[in-house]
């Protein structure tokens, strides 16, 4: 109760995104030990799994002064991390055109042993290490447009080149990392933005350095974190975008996707905490997927 990150968030993308044309909403499985242990040390989920309370305990367990555990927790983020994985099945397998994974909690924070920002798996990296791991991609290009900077996604990623990660978002800001001179082995772009700067900065940003890089980079396959908490209306962020942002660089991802990698894209939900606003921003997001 009274958490930014709650349950109304996924009824608030559902109400505002079934119906649409060409979609089709299917159930997440949960991940496998096997999936999640790519991306995190066995211990730290173990520990995970032993601190989720009870139903009938009706209690938090705090990881951090942001991230909690209740009863249902681990079921939720296995099944966040189970859907990337389903989607990047389904899309490689040529089953759908490209996906979008409504779930929460988010990840993008998440490190290999640590829970931070809400997140407590890291559904992106479990996602690309499962397409690597499996055969499904040779190189794997995620894109990050959330308000805060995918400091998990990273830290997982620095070291890997066979993983491009690129991301926008608000500086100063949690978790304060994302500086452009954090560039792993060649494979991070950061591209941090200041406090009101809105869309011009943002598209311009994304023109200059981001979208160059996935191009060079020619991936096999595109996965997004789609984060809509840089959203003008969002309550954790100052950078001031619209839904027509959200759109643009929905349509300049999938421009490059048709190139690279025959339009596939697996996009997942991270942040965004104002309802309309997410509501509104992900309909953007998907109409363009649907394109």
């Amino acid at each position: 109760r009274g958490h930014a990150e709650k349950p109304d968030r996924i009824n608030a993308v559902f109400n505002a995104v079934n119906g649409l044309p060409l979609t089709e909403t299917l159930p997440a499985p949960r991940a496998t030990a096997e999936q999640l242990q790519r991306a995190h040390l066995p211990e730290y989920w173990e520990r995970l799994v032993e601190l989720e309370p009870s139903a009938s305990e009706n209690q938090r367990i705090m990881l951090d002064a942001d991230t909690s555990l209740s009863a249902g927790s681990v079921d939720a983020t296995l099944r966040g991390s189970g859907a990337a994985c389903f989607a990047i099945d389904q899309v490689q397998g040529k089953r759908v055109k490209n996906a979008f994974c409504v779930v929460r909690p988010p990840g993008h924070h998440a490190t290999q042993a640590n829970a931070m920002g809400f997140c407590l798996l890291n559904h992106v990296a479990v996602g690309a290490h499962h397409a690597l791991a499996t055969g499904l991609a040779r190189k794997v290009a995620i894109i990050d447009f959330d308000v805060h900077h995918g400091n998990g996604t990273q830290a997982i990623f620095e070291e890997n080149p066979d993983v491009l990660f690129v991301s926008s978002h608000q500086m100063p800001l949690y978790p304060g990392t994302g500086h452009p001179e954090e560039t792993g082995c060649g494979n991070i772009t950061n591209l941090p933005l200041a406090p009101g700067d809105g869309s011009r900065a943002f598209r311009a940003a994304w023109l200059s350095r981001g979208l160059p890089a996935v191009e060079r980079f020619d991936p096999d396959l595109i996965l997004v974190s789609a984060g809509f908490d840089a959203h003008a209306r969002d309550p954790l962020g100052q950078l001031e975008l619209q839904d027509d942002d959200y759109a643009w660089i929905t349509a300049e991802i999938y421009r490059i996707a048709k190139h690279c990698c025959d339009g596939r894209i697996v996009s997942l939900l991270e942040g965004g905490y104002d309802l309309e606003a997410l509501g509104t921003a992900s309909r953007a997001h998907v109409m363009e997927l649907t394109a």
